[in-house]
């Protein structure tokens, strides 16, 4: 079943980081998401800024950071036409794995769940390749027990126009928060352009808990791309 982006993200209070893949409804543009929200000071004290190839996140007041180990990192980085976006630092292990000839997978294989008990929030990851395909990954303690860890990897080839699919972190609010469970959530993308979807993805977030996106739409024709970034901070 296929839902509107807006109506899922609307549904809950606090799904945590996540990726949207998918094409835009043109069929014109590969479309990419990627959301983090917080309910601490630490979390949500966080921009996103723009690097040479992609994003990352930084404190928006130094003064107030308290353990940049889980919250500072790269979430989008490029490398050979290909796109990666993740919730951790696991975005360099897939570029580093990529530039040695491995693969997407072979690099989440060396990877686990972040450390975070009692949470041990997932680890979500997403490959995008220059012709619009795709790739999503959850690594996850089993059931919550830290002395196991399931790998999942989803493959997306042709995607359709208008629609796309979604995974994040946590199912919803919680103590401790409840990991996401099952497939990426297939989702409708009705916005044709990255400012009117970064503008209904932002405003369909619970007000509370977002803090930062990144839109990018890329054609598929020219390579182009037109980014879009929105930080809660800098809209106070």
């Amino acid at each position: 079943m296929t839902i509107d982006i807006c109506d899922v993200l609307k549904g809950s209070t606090y799904p945590g980081r996540g990726i949207i893949f998918g094409r835009s409804a043109d069929n014109r543009h590969a479309v990419i998401a990627y959301f983090i929200m917080g309910r601490s000071v630490n979390s949500r004290n966080r921009v996103f800024v723009a690097t040479e190839d992609g994003i990352r996140t930084q404190a928006y007041d130094a003064a107030l950071m308290i353990d940049p180990s889980l919250i500072i990192y790269r979430p989008v980085r490029t490398w050979g036409g290909k796109t990666i976006v993740t919730n951790g630092d696991q975005t360099d292990t897939v570029l580093e794995y990529l530039a040695r000839g491995r693969t997407f997978a072979d690099a989440l294989r060396t990877r686990t769940f972040e450390p975070d008990a009692p949470n041990y929030t997932p680890r979500i990851s997403g490959i995008m390749e220059p012709d619009g395909s795709y790739s999503l990954s959850i690594l996850k303690a089993k059931d919550g027990d830290p002395s196991r860890c399931c790998r999942f990897f989803f493959e997306y080839e042709n995607p359709a126009a208008g629609f796309g699919d979604y995974i994040h972190t946590y199912s919803d609010d919680g103590s401790p928060l409840p990991s996401f469970k099952g497939e990426p959530e297939s989702v409708a993308i009705g916005e044709a352009n990255a400012q009117a979807f970064a503008d209904d993805v932002w405003n369909s977030l619970n007000p509370e808990n977002r803090v930062a996106l990144f839109v990018r739409y890329s054609d598929l024709g020219t390579g182009s791309a037109e980014t879009v970034i929105i930080n809660a901070h800098e809209r106070e």
